[in-house]
């Protein structure tokens, strides 16, 4: 037990990073770590998974399809709902909502990623203030959480690439080629979904070559999407009529919840800045600004393209992975259709690109750690990135993606999230206790009452997604400790310092 809650000196994991075999290339500004940030959130949930917040998931009653919440106020009653509520117009409360508590969890990952500015993000934040097995649980569900984050994405992608197809060339990819062969399970007839696979081999490479390539790319990227977004919010709001956004709240808070819980996947960016801490310039200063710069940005344009995407079409018809350009499409705004589309296919791709690196550098860090084979923190001679362990998340990603859907990925993309907030939220109080006097450059305001109220945000939209999705959490979750207590917990870097080979 002793081993188990054993934590890593502050002092020691800087030190770790100076290593010149495991050394990364720090190359990163501030401005760097926005466009970072910006390029992860905003492609992974405009583009994709508001139609599906908006207009909820139909589906038979079932016990695992039912919120844990509801199943926990009304027991077996629960099952009596058909799928998800949606949470309508209302979507823009939901983004609030989800601001506001990603706004909390922003704070504390600001604080320690200033105190270290590390490759692991919540991983090493874990070690330094909770111990060895909670540093493990939280690495291996980051692995989940930036992986299905990509999968879902990259199966977006897709969908984009062929509306744009089809503008520009009348026809698209056959779906047994461009479509997910499984949809909950269930076999669509597709065979491969190539175009989603194909993406994230070729920014697999982009990474190998290099961050501050990889940085550049996404920068040009990031701008050209924020374009299009404001060509959206701006073009298509005189096309608003009032009696789409009536009723506002169509399943009451429940959808707004609801929709919460399945939005919360479109922030989770702002945290993967925290990967970059160890490649970045001046860390200290600069990881908060680009972690709550991200949010505050990221925020803004979600709240305007909810309200706009809500007010040109009847939100029940949003239920689809392209939602943004067929919405467009239904209004008759083709060009601007295009124009939109074009940002959606930068816009993921820049997603693809931040989580493919914050994926790759969870693995990085466990294995210098030594609770993954050492092969994964192997770094590029020349390029001086952790290529394996590139290559092999990219394949972890790509292959899935080809295969699934949309809203599985989606939700456990989220629980995943949600509880790495939570551990980070606790680290901030804990550390306040155990090392008062250890410099912060940036300190969370009104501590210990930011941190619990992340805490009890962060749980309570966990509460909010499907019991099936905490199962299948939870089955990941003893899949790692069996890897554990079987692998790493033995070949532990920290153990083996202890003397306790």
């Amino acid at each position: 037990m002793s081993q188990l809650l054993k934590t890593k000196d502050i002092d020691m994991l800087v030190g770790e990073t100076e290593v010149e075999s495991k050394r990364l290339k720090r190359s990163l500004g501030p401005w760097s770590l926005v466009a970072f940030g910006i390029g992860a959130v905003i492609g992974s949930g405009i583009f994709t998974v508001t139609g599906t917040a908006a207009a909820g998931e139909n589906g038979a009653p079932s016990l695992l399809k039912a919120p844990l919440l509801d199943l926990i106020l009304h027991g077996s009653a629960a099952t009596s709902i058909v799928g998800r509520p949606g949470a309508g117009p209302g979507l823009t409360l939901s983004f609030i909502l989800v601001a506001i508590t990603c706004g909390f969890a922003a704070l504390c990952y600001a604080e320690l990623a200033s105190m270290m500015p590390i490759a692991g993000s919540a991983y090493t934040y874990a070690y330094a203030t909770l111990g060895e097995i909670f540093a493990w649980i939280i690495g291996w569900d980051l692995i989940l959480e930036y992986a299905v984050s990509n999968m879902s994405v990259a199966v977006g992608f897709s969908a984009y690439f062929n509306v744009a197809c089809d503008y520009l060339f009348g026809g698209h990819l056959p779906k047994y080629l461009s479509e997910p062969a499984f949809i909950e399970f269930q076999p669509t007839g597709s065979i491969f979904n190539v175009p989603a696979f194909l993406i994230v081999m070729f920014l697999s490479w982009l990474l190998v070559r290099g961050v501050k390539e990889s940085a550049g790319a996404n920068n040009v990227m990031v701008a050209i999407k924020v374009g299009a977004i404001l060509l959206f919010i701006f073009g298509a709001a005189h096309a608003v009529e009032s009696s789409n956004l009536h009723p506002f709240l169509p399943n009451g808070f429940a959808g707004v919840l609801s929709g919460a819980a399945i939005v919360f996947f479109t922030f989770i960016g702002f945290d993967s800045v925290s990967t970059a801490a160890e490649e970045c310039r001046n860390p200290q200063r600069n990881m908060p600004i680009g972690i709550i710069g991200t949010l505050v940005a990221c925020g803004i344009l979600y709240t305007a393209v909810a309200l706009v995407l809500t007010g040109i079409v009847n939100w029940k018809t949003l239920g689809n992975a392209a939602p943004v350009a067929n919405a467009l499409a239904a209004i008759g705004m083709d060009k601007l259709r295009f124009t939109v589309t074009v940002g959606a296919l930068l816009g993921m791709l820049s997603s693809l690109l931040v989580y493919q690196y914050g994926q790759a550098r969870i693995w990085f860090s466990m294995s210098r750690d030594r609770l993954l084979p050492d092969v994964f923190s192997r770094v590029h001679p020349k390029h001086r990135t952790p290529h394996v362990s590139t290559w092999i998340a990219g394949l972890a990603v790509g292959i899935p993606a080809g295969i699934g859907d949309i809203g599985s990925f989606a939700d456990l993309s989220n629980i995943g999230t949600l509880f790495a907030f939570i551990v980070v939220s606790a680290g901030v109080i804990l550390l306040r206790r155990s090392q008062p006097a250890r410099s912060r450059s940036f300190r969370v305001p009104f501590t210990p009452y930011t941190p619990l109220l992340a805490i009890v945000c962060c749980f309570g939209l966990m509460l909010g997604l499907p019991l099936e999705t905490w199962i299948r959490f939870f089955l990941w979750l003893l899949i790692g400790l069996a890897i554990y207590f079987g692998y790493g917990r033995e070949r532990s870097r920290l153990n083996n310092r202890s003397g306790s080979q």
